[in-house]
């Protein structure tokens, strides 16, 4: 792709990575039969191909963000379905956020959409104001559902749809808490390696019994496992909302205290039970690039993060007796696929501890989760849902696994079939109790 950038625009480091990230487009389009928007509202405006082309000219043009350029890339998913596509590595991950950085520093959304979003980006990273959140929201959803939900205007869902697909998604009972940080959590056994597990924010408040199989079936293999007190949000939920300042404290923050960690006791890996965090936590390094005092860390940090898959994949499991009976329909994270490029690995973790598992129809389309996507775009996140539990239903599975947490919940709301993840069924295999169970 052309582009017409003035040598005083390059001059900015970040205008040169997004020349360069423009350049390597070759309008092949290959990217319009993989992006779910697309695929849905047939508008090339919605394609990556369409979003790429609003972002170079809003960039070349230095001009801000137009409420066109808004809605398009505000219907985005950040699936990354086009990277795996793309023959010609164009990074529009990058590219996406860029523009996503841009339009939160230089246009001014309605009030209410304000509102809602800066409210997202100071509930979900603090687990306690989330389940406060959760616990007034069950109390309150059975009213709004009496409230008439407006029709959306100019593309944008109106703020009571949105507040209504958020509670919606909130479950009917929070479990307890799990462990805090700075708990450990000492091998079983001769100690083969020690790891910190990310404690998440939403995933501690909605399904905290995640981390907990990934502790049992860790440390029953002799894996050491330390929540680090220190350790905050990874930033993922509001570096897709735009707020990279924001983004970048945490991603320091975290850096600081996994490597602290890493000097007193040692550190094998950063496991991560949440695939949307972990595609954020491996760009640390990229993130931090030009910050001369977080570069060379923020590198290694991204290195040392692993998706609890991958770690697993270097153990030999020790599994407890056969599981052939049990139809598990593998769904494949957005985020583990195409951001982390992850695809074979948890099925094959399953197959091998016992399981019959089912490749599902259209696998590379998202669920409409996408972090806070399904309560800022309803509409299409349900649509997206409701396609991806068709798929799901079609291998006629006992249970459906997944590697994330948003994806959990947002299928769980579409079907009754148990919805668990990866490393609770091999928690089980591997002697933890069965999932899915009350």
């Amino acid at each position: 792709m052309k582009t017409e950038f003035t040598p005083a625009q390059l001059a900015d480091p970040a205008i040169a990575e997004a020349d360069k990230i423009l350049r390597a487009c070759v309008h092949c389009g290959f990217c319009t039969a993989t992006c779910p928007t697309y695929v849905l509202l047939g508008d090339e405006l919605d394609s990556p191909r369409g979003r790429i082309y609003l972002i170079k000219e809003m960039l070349e043009k230095d001009a801000p963000p137009t409420a066109e350029v808004v809605k398009h890339i505000d219907r985005c998913l950040s699936c990354l379905a086009c990277m795996t596509t793309c023959p010609s590595g164009v990074n529009y991950m990058h590219l996406v956020d860029m523009a996503r950085a841009r339009i939160e520093a230089q246009y001014q959304r309605p009030l209410p959409d304000r509102a809602l979003r800066a409210a997202l980006a100071w509930l979900m990273p603090k687990p306690h104001l989330f389940r406060l959140g959760m616990v007034i929201g069950r109390w309150v959803r059975p009213l709004l559902q009496l409230v008439p939900t407006p029709r959306p205007k100019g593309g944008t869902p109106a703020l009571l749809s949105r507040i209504k697909a958020m509670l919606a998604l909130a479950p009917r009972q929070l479990p307890p808490p799990g462990p805090a940080l700075g708990s450990v959590f000492p091998a079983i056994g001769p100690k083969r390696g020690r790891v910190a597990l990310l404690h998440g924010c939403a995933q501690q408040v909605l399904a905290p019994r995640i981390n907990g199989a990934a502790i049992n079936l860790l440390t029953r293999h002799g894996i050491e496992v330390v929540l680090v007190a220190e350790e905050q949000c990874c930033g993922a939920l509001i570096h897709h909302l735009g707020r990279d300042e924001e983004t970048l404290r945490y991603a320091r923050a975290n850096i600081t205290a996994w490597m602290k960690e890493a000097d007193r006791g040692g550190l094998d890996a950063i496991v991560v039970t949440t695939s949307g965090c972990g595609t954020v936590i491996k760009d640390y390094g990229y993130l931090l690039r030009d910050d001369p005092a977080f570069a060379a860390p923020a590198a290694k940090i991204s290195a040392m993060a692993k998706d609890i898959s991958e770690y697993i994949g270097g153990l030999e499991l020790q599994v407890a007796g056969t599981r052939g009976d049990l139809v598990i329909a593998y769904h494949a994270a957005c985020s583990l696929q195409h951001g982390q490029k992850i695809t074979q690995l948890p099925k094959e973790l399953l197959s091998k501890s016992g399981f019959v598992v089912k490749d599902v129809p259209e696998s590379h389309l998202c669920c409409g989760s996408a972090g806070t996507y399904n309560f800022l775009q309803p509409e299409i996140a349900g649509k997206l849902r409701d396609r991806k539990v068709a798929n799901l239903a079609s291998v006629k599975p006992d249970m459906i696994a997944a590697g994330n947490i948003g994806c959990m919940v947002q299928i769980a709301s579409g079907t009754s079939v148990p919805v668990v993840h990866t490393i609770e069924l091999l928690d089980w295999a591997t002697g933890g109790p069965r999932p899915g169970v009350e």
